[in-house]
């Protein structure tokens, strides 16, 4: 499995998040991203390792849900 680093990144529909780090859920030990939104609240948000990880499909282009754009 991929690491996730920390630092920005770029959301397929083009907000910018900050990823702070990885979590373990403590009853089934899942890795969590924990991330921030760089707009409204900036509320500290997770989401599963594998489904941040993961790619989408949008009008037949095949792209990461999030991208890495720097420290």
């Amino acid at each position: 499995m991929s690491q996730v680093k920390t630092g920005r990144y770029i959301h397929y529909k083009g907000n910018e998040y900050i990823v702070i780090g990885v979590a373990q859920h403590s009853e089934t030990a899942e890795k969590l991203v924990v991330y921030q939104p760089q707009y409204g609240e900036k509320a500290l948000w997770v989401r599963p390792m594998d489904m941040f990880l993961e790619n989408v499909t949008i009008e037949g282009q095949t792209v990461p849900r999030f991208k890495y754009i720097g420290d």
